[in-house]
């Protein structure tokens, strides 16, 4: 049997953590390697359990600004919709007499869409459109007329 000699290691002022300070020395995974965590003063330990704390409160600050943040977007979200409901309605205009336009809230990833409704310009007939807007481009395309009997949109 071998008699291991257990030695204490006085940890210089460095601002290294006891598992940085066992990699400095080449012992870290090794059974050398001392239990620095152990040797550390009680202060110089509880002040590596603040860690976690001080994240916690900067969440915690950050939080009102992460509201201020949605508020924005719902804000660009109304803009977005209000613009292509405006380049929808200019691009029914000869089709569809006075349409009501339902803009979908958020679109695709690459896409706006809406759909127009109203009285075709020179019938009786009630029509519906849907229209596609490019939010790269910030152009719209709008689709044919679908008849009542295709297709039923009721708009409030």
């Amino acid at each position: 049997m071998r008699n291991i000699a257990q030695a204490t290691v006085a940890l210089p002022k460095s601002g290294l953590s006891a598992k940085e300070m066992s990699s400095v020395f080449g012992l870290e995974g090794s059974r050398f390697a001392p239990d620095l965590a152990c040797t550390l003063p009680v202060t110089q330990r509880f002040a590596m359990s603040r860690f976690p704390r001080l994240v916690l409160a900067s969440v915690l600050l950050s939080l009102p600004t992460g509201f201020a943040a949605l508020a924005s977007s719902d804000d660009a979200w109304e803009e977005f919709a209000k613009d292509v409901a405006a380049k929808c309605t200019a691009l029914a205009e000869g089709r569809i007499e006075q349409p009501k336009v339902v803009v979908d809230p958020f679109g695709t990833e690459n896409y706006g869409v809406a759909i127009l409704t109203g009285k075709a310009v020179g019938t009786d007939a009630i029509v519906s459109s849907i229209c596609v807007y490019d939010k790269k481009t910030q152009t719209a395309e709008i689709g044919g007329e679908l008849p009542s009997d295709q297709v039923t949109i009721t708009i409030p």
